[in-house]
């Protein structure tokens, strides 16, 4: 594209320094924005579980200069193994048959890593403010006058949420997350615990309708992820203000299980990096209001069961910066943005309804059909990945 604007430097404060967040500013300070980035947290945000970049995620990683960086970090688990009730072998499969990913193209990156290497392209350019958030938010003609947590207030020209799926941004903006709030089922409990099970470049999948257990080594250690979803009609929003009554939730629900069940309880009631949350995604009419607009999970998150958050975090965080950067008009650049961008993450986000039947059966039925499928896989990878992986062409911006 061309006619990229000259003039003064506007100013973007960016709110959510996980992956979209830190993409986003690395983008805009390359257009000549003046970024500042506020995150909650003390410091940058290490450890989690490994997560995935593909298809056209992975030119917006090599068109930011990262991509060796990525490629070294790449964690090559070798096969995702399904065992029945007891533990007995169901079908064991190289990742790329379940995921539709790309071999030798798309990546899986430990979240801290991935964090640590766009963050890395970002510390020397960027204002960074840690452990501060926003605490209110005034749009006007002018600009957008921000209150922070910690007292301060500054006026910024544009303001972008970047931060996550319960985004402050957006309850600001937009207001309560209940109309966005699609919960699709299932919660989930994510914890790391002791690697008793000798397993490496590995996952293990166990489960029963509607109960999950999944067991993740990505790389040789002696720790290993661990995760225990199940079905729930309704979300357990009281468990959210209690820790304990999110172990004993948990706990219950899997109560009287055999195979690693009862191990796997006794690691979540005692993790020190217990995450629990619901399986959702955010669904919104529009991604802006006034100077304000949002950006990856806080916008458009897709869940876990379609694999493709980060993806799409990336890719969005890339079109918005060049957006913005193509001319004065914030309104009009957020409009080209949601214009380019909401078919290719309503793509994604269907295949959350796939993931969903192949990671957590809901029934019997469900269960035995899903049986049969893995045992009828070829382990023979896909070679062009899923279709909705790369199905937005990337534009091209004056400054990429």
């Amino acid at each position: 594209m061309s006619g990229m604007n000259t003039a003064p430097k506007r100013t973007v404060l960016v709110s959510g320094a996980s992956i979209a967040g830190p993409a986003l500013a690395y983008w805009l300070h390359r257009y000549g924005f003046a970024v500042t980035l506020v995150e909650k947290a003390a410091a940058l945000r290490g450890g989690g579980y490994p997560i995935d970049i593909r298809g056209t995620a992975v030119e917006v990683v090599r068109r930011m200069g990262v991509l060796p960086r990525l490629q070294d970090a790449h964690v090559a688990v070798r096969r995702i193994s399904f065992v029945d009730v007891e533990g007995r072998p169901i079908a064991a499969l190289r990742p790329e048959a379940i995921s539709g990913g790309e071999e030798g193209h798309d990546l899986e990156i430990p979240r801290g890593e991935l964090a640590e290497i766009l963050y890395g392209a970002i510390r020397d350019d960027v204002e960074l403010l840690f452990n501060d958030s926003i605490a209110t938010l005034h749009d006007h003609d002018g600009g957008v006058d921000v209150t922070f947590r910690g007292g301060a207030r500054r006026t910024f020209d544009l303001v972008i949420g970047a931060d996550g799926i319960h985004s402050r941004t957006r309850g600001l903006a937009f207001g309560p997350e209940e109309p966005y709030h699609r919960y699709l089922g299932h919660s989930f409990a994510g914890f790391t615990m002791p690697n008793h099970f000798g397993l490496a470049h590995e996952g293990l999948t166990w489960n029963v309708p509607g109960r999950t257990a999944v067991l993740y080594a990505p790389r040789d250690g002696d720790r290993v992820h661990a995760f225990l979803s199940f079905l729930r009609p309704d979300p357990p929003l009281d468990a959210f203000r209690d820790p304990a009554a999110q172990r004993d939730l948990v706990a219950g629900t899997f109560a009287g299980y055999a195979w690693e069940i009862p191990r796997m309880v006794a690691a979540m009631r005692d993790s020190d990096d217990l995450f629990f949350d619901v399986v959702s995604q955010i669904h919104m009419p529009r991604w802006s209001t006034g100077r304000v607009a949002l950006v990856g999970d806080a916008a458009y998150a897709p869940s876990f069961f379609s694999g493709q958050g980060s993806s799409l975090a990336l890719v969005g965080a890339y079109v918005l910066a060049g957006e913005l950067a193509t001319g004065p008009d914030h309104a009009d650049a957020y409009e080209r943005y949601e214009r380019t961008v909401r078919s290719f993450v309503e793509m994604n986000q269907a295949l959350a309804t796939e993931g969903s039947a192949s990671l957590s059966p809901r029934t019997p039925e469900d269960l035995a059909r899903r049986n049969e499928a893995l045992r009828d896989l070829s382990p023979v990878l896909n070679s062009t990945g899923r279709k909705a992986h790369s199905a937005l062409a990337l534009p091209g911006y004056d400054a990429a």
